[in-house]
Parts: structure tokens; sequence; C-alpha cells
């Protein structure tokens, strides 16, 4: 996939994890500015005005050219193994659309909307839960007798750890789980630099890359217990995308170089160095109504609806009335797991010898208490989906 698209794809996850809040009484949050990202470009190739300058803006590219590498992004999504990506679009018979913008729509369901709202919303869920493997049962569109279009588009990952955790139970002894009985994750590696340390707005954040058997990788993110969601999350995807160093546990000084993180050299029975990993596993849930950030997504002048902003979609004049998200994250012993379906609809995430022989590493990372989390394409550096888990699982 293209360096410039990726680039522009990060800076709006970069964005959205800027504005993140630790939802109260919430699991956490998850959200996927790769599923969001062709449907803005694909509404800013059709745009016009202001609508067009901001939507560019918030794309990150100019609007010439947007439907194009939204076409070309769905294009190398389809090639990442265990992500699955669709594009929808329904509209009422009797809108007409420009044939220009039409051809450029990725490869995907092409509906057409009967005006009765029930009727409409069943169709579309049913689109969302077989694009999403039953990840996603309902479609977060908003319908009405008004509605003339809905864009939609559905991004699933699927991927299996290469060394699975142990899964156990356990109790932190400190944080806002202290007390608690929670699900466990254990594993040890002799690879130290899985986890490393990189340095932000509010100081230092540890991250922990756990390998999946294809091209994608979940990295876990600890900030320090007050720094603010979005700073740990920011800083995170800057370093996972390299846009900001991180040192590798193998180079970082004995003590506690990082949240969570404990470094020292032992005495040992073998010069192998070794990572000890606990974590929980976690599922996450999120609802975005993201017309309560239009600012963040380019779409305030779109939601004007006494003036039409997309005449290169239609001749009938458009704005947009919804623009949502629906997503779920899940990580256990074996893998991980994240859905999103985005729309947008417009009207008029042993033994041994008794004296040891040698000096050897060792670290352990322990997260304990809320974290952030980035699903990221090895090769390309593109954040697929990013949350934080405010609720580990139990049990």
């Amino acid at each position: 996939m293209r360096n410039s698209t990726v680039r522009a794809v990060n800076r709006l996850t970069t964005r959205w994890a800027a504005a993140a809040q630790a939802p109260a009484g919430n699991p956490g949050t998850v959200f996927t500015a790769a599923g969001l990202w062709p449907l803005l470009a694909l509404l800013a190739d059709g745009s016009d005005g202001p609508a067009r300058a901001e939507l560019a803006q918030a794309l990150g590219i100019p609007a010439e050219g947007a439907g194009q590498a939204a076409r070309d992004l769905v294009a190398a999504l389809a090639g990442v193994r265990g992500l699955r990506t669709a594009t929808g679009l329904w509209t009422d018979a009797g809108l007409p659309l420009e044939d220009d913008w039409s051809a450029k729509l990725p490869t995907g369901a092409r509906g057409t909307l009967t005006g009765d709202p029930d009727a409409d919303a069943k169709a579309l869920d049913a689109w969302a839960s077989d694009r999403t493997d039953g990840l996603i049962e309902r479609m977060p569109a908003v319908l009405d007798e008004s509605t003339l279009m809905v864009l939609v588009s559905a991004l699933t990952l699927r991927l299996r750890w290469i060394q699975p955790f142990v899964d156990g139970e356990g109790e932190p002894h400190t944080g806002p789980w202290a007390g608690r009985p929670v699900r466990s994750l254990y594993r040890s590696t002799s690879l130290l630099d899985r986890v490393g340390v990189a340095h932000g707005p509010s100081g230092a954040v540890t991250l922990l890359e756990v390998v999946g058997a294809a091209g994608v990788d979940v990295h876990l993110v600890l900030g320090e217990p007050e720094a603010p969601v979005g700073d740990t999350l920011t800083t995170g995807i800057a370093a996972v995308t390299r846009a900001r160093p991180a040192t590798g546990a193998s180079l970082l000084p004995d003590g506690r170089p990082g949240p969570g993180l404990a470094v020292r050299t032992v005495a040992a029975f073998s010069p192998r160095p070794r990572l000890d990993i606990e974590t929980v596993a976690f599922e996450v849930r999120s609802e975005h109504d993201l017309l309560d950030h239009a600012r963040l997504f380019g779409l305030e002048t779109a939601t004007d609806a006494d003036h039409g902003h997309f005449p290169g979609i239609s001749s009938q004049p458009l704005a947009i009335t919804s623009a949502r998200q629906s997503a779920l994250a899940r990580f256990d012993a074996a893998g991980f797991e994240a859905a999103a379906v985005s729309t947008f609809g417009a009207a008029a995430g042993c033994a041994a010898p008794a004296r040891p022989r040698y000096r050897a590493r060792r670290a352990e990372v322990c997260f304990d208490r809320p974290f952030g989390f980035l699903a990221v394409h090895r090769t390309s550096r593109l954040v697929l989906a990013a949350g934080w888990v405010t609720e580990p699982d139990a049990p």
C-alpha cells in the first residue's frame, strides 16, 4: 500500500486517539481510522466548496484523487492475511449518481433503499453481520424516510499469536483493579526487545509487541498512572509507526525504566535472557457518533442541510445527516479479534546446579491497570485499530 496513504491514515488515527477519553462505566474504547478513512476519501472526491476543503484536511491528502486512493487502500487491505474489508452503498431508487464517482467505489455490495426504515435497517444489519463474521450484528446507521444514501465500510481482523499465552486467574495488588479477580495471561520469551520504552509529553510509555502468526501484531501500551489517555495512545502510535524512538529492554538500565516494567541483571544458570509477561484478557465494544467530533473528521460544513455539498456524487443536493462507527476488540490467550462498521447517511477496533555460573538479563512487564492497544500491519506500519482497556475480563 502507498506510503503516503499509510501516513495519512495514521495521522487521522493519531488525532482520533488524542481526543480519546477513558470511558466511565465501560470496559474501554476501540476505534479504527483505517476503516473510516476510505469513506471520508470517497466523500471528499465527490464534494465541493468548504466541505471539500475540510474533508481534505481531515484526510491528509488532496481531495483530487481521494476516491482512487480509497479504492487502492481497500484493495491493499484485502491482501493482508487475517483481514477482511468491504464497502457498500445503498441509495434511494430515485437518486441519480454520477458515473465518474460510482466507478471509483471499491468492489462491494450495492443496494436500494426502500424508504421503509425498518426493512432497510434489517438489510443493513444483515450486511454488517455477514461482513464481520457476526462480530458486529447491527449497522450503526441512523435511517428515516428522508435518507437518500448510506455509504458503509466493514473491517474485520482475526489473528492468532505465534506463541500463545497461558490463561489463568490473578488479582492486582495496586491500582484501580486492586483486589479484583481478573483473567490473567502469562508468557515468557528470550526476546527482551519485545518490550521497550518511548517518551512522550506525559512521560515514559511502555510498549509490548505481541506477534501475530500472519502479518499483523498487537502492541500493548502502558503510560504513567496519571497520564491522559490521549497522550499515552499518541505516544504509542508514534513509537509503533517509528515516528518516535523507542528503546528495547536489552538496552535499558537496570531498575524500573518504564511503567509496569522492571529490568535487572541476575546470577543465573544460563546466559539466556528472559522476558516475563503478565497482562489481562479483554473485550471492548464502542459506539461512536462521529458528528460529536465533526471538525476532526472534516464534517462540519458537510452537515449543513441548507446546502448541497456533493455534486460529484449526485446532481441532487446532499448533506451528511449521520456518521457513526461500531467497533469491537477482543484479546485472549490464543489471539486477537477486531471489527468495525462505519456508516455515513445522507439526506435532501526445576532443578538446577547449586551455583549459578552466569550473569543474565531479566525483564518483567505487567499490565495490571488501564492500558492502550494498537493493531499494526507489520510491513506498512498502518495502524488498523486502536483502543483503551478500562476493565479486564473476569475469570
